[in-house]
């Protein structure tokens, strides 16, 4: 049985310990407003040029002159699975739960006699594929001395996915990350973003009217293809900042109300332990003036 002290020690600590977590609690609530807006506010941006590039690729369709980031290598025998995590822990399952998709993915891929290529972005994501997975990395992005995102953080991750795609090293990259729904709430995404891909129903409106391209659609998609997937990775980002935050706010919410029943609990054992130090000195007093 713990000493008073020792209960006395843990109570203080427990209590040290939910200050933090309350302080955390409360710095990702603020950083979260501002990352689900520039989520949202991106989201539009993102599903309009969606529908643009979808229409230009169903006018171009399977055509030869199509660029080779819409048709592809003609293979699909190497795959690059660009993994999204955070730098910073503490954030619940977020990190896990996206690593667990990555790795999924990869494991069927690998079953079916795929070679499996791994970039990350982030600390954590790194830190848990290379486990399992380390002879799989090909390359790490550290996005730890970013302060705020910016587009051209994504612009440089797509440009290290675009050179290694020029270079022959991979035919299909896909790209994981977290879309934020809410605080409780952040769903694990795998989007495919080379070679381009597009839903039936991306184009919404558009899907009946005609256009006239100047210059050509084949000349229009090979230059706004590299600006897709730098848009999806931004978006991708923008996504996993808001889930992050939203994921931390709410594990250092649990966090802090278990404390808070953790010092319940031992307040009553102190009590408790107190209460039976001094009955037994009351006893021994008592003994002792009977004996006299």
């Amino acid at each position: 049985m713990p000493s008073l002290k020792d209960l006395k020690n843990r109570i203080s600590s427990v209590k040290s310990t939910r200050k933090i977590t309350k302080a955390m609690q409360m710095v990702a609530a603020a950083k979260l407003r501002r990352a689900q807006e520039a989520a949202e506010m991106a989201r539009p941006y993102a599903e309009r040029f969606n529908a643009v590039m979808a229409g230009l690729a169903a006018s171009v369709g399977g055509s030869d002159s199509a660029p080779k980031l819409l048709s592809g290598t003609g293979s699909d025998d190497v795959h690059l699975l660009v993994v999204m995590t955070s730098e910073r822990g503490l954030c619940g399952g977020f990190n896990t739960n996206i690593v667990k998709k990555a790795k999924t993915m990869a494991r069927e891929l690998l079953a079916k006699g795929k070679t499996v290529k791994i970039l990350t972005v982030g600390k954590k994501g790194r830190d848990q594929l290379k486990r399992d997975y380390g002879d799989h990395l090909t390359g790490h992005i550290d996005m730890s001395n970013v302060k705020r995102l910016g587009y051209a953080d994504a612009q440089g991750i797509a440009k290290n996915i675009l050179g290694r795609f020029d270079a022959g090293e991979f035919d299909v990259c896909t790209l994981f990350y977290s879309d934020f729904v809410n605080v409780v709430s952040q769903v694990p995404q795998a989007k495919q973003i080379i070679p381009a891909t597009f839903d039936e129903d991306a184009q919404g409106d558009d899907a009946n009217t005609l256009f006239d391209y100047e210059p050509s659609e084949e000349a229009i998609l090979a230059d706004l293809l590299p600006r897709g997937v730098a848009t999806a990775i931004f978006s991708g980002l923008l996504e996993n900042a808001a889930s992050e935050q939203g994921a931390r706010m709410s594990a250092m919410d649990n966090a802090t109300r278990n404390a808070g029943e953790m010092i319940e609990n031992l307040t009553i054992e102190f009590n408790r332990s107190r209460q039976a130090v001094i009955t037994n000195e009351l006893i021994e007093i008592i003994s002792g003036a009977e004996a006299l």
